[in-house]
């Protein structure tokens, strides 16, 4: 299994930035790919940006492309999601997934990941 636990999720104000980390353990070498999704009440969880831990490719969604920015800790098994230009509509709980895949079309898919961390909020004020 692989464990994942998020953190670096508060309360900002219109236009601030916050940095969320996502910590993998366990057996990570099932691990291909890590995505950060996010899910508002009422909504579901959508995709926000993926890496994959081999080559480094990263994907976005269109809504924080020129925003956000995932990079990558080999060392230390750490995604990272640098989130700037925040706004209300950024608001959710921020999830990070695991999946045994490199493959775009599956990354962005949140029914293809195998592990989830817990999850940290993220709120945004206007």
């Amino acid at each position: 299994q692989v464990q994942l636990v998020e953190s670096g999720g508060g309360l900002v104000q219109h236009g601030g930035s916050l940095r969320l980390s996502c910590a993998a353990s366990g057996r990570t070498v099932s691990s291909a790919s890590l995505g950060w999704f996010r899910q508002a009440p009422g909504k579901e969880r959508e995709f926000v940006a993926g890496i994959t831990w081999d080559r480094g490719f990263k994907f976005y969604a269109e809504a924080v492309k020129g925003r956000f920015a995932i990079t990558k800790d080999d060392i230390k098994k750490i995604v990272y999601l640098q989130m700037n230009s925040l706004n209300p509509e950024d608001t959710a709980v921020y999830f990070c997934g695991s999946i045994a895949t490199s493959s775009e079309r599956y990354v962005r898919l949140a029914i293809k990941y195998d592990y989830w961390g817990q999850g940290t909020q993220v709120t945004v004020s206007s």
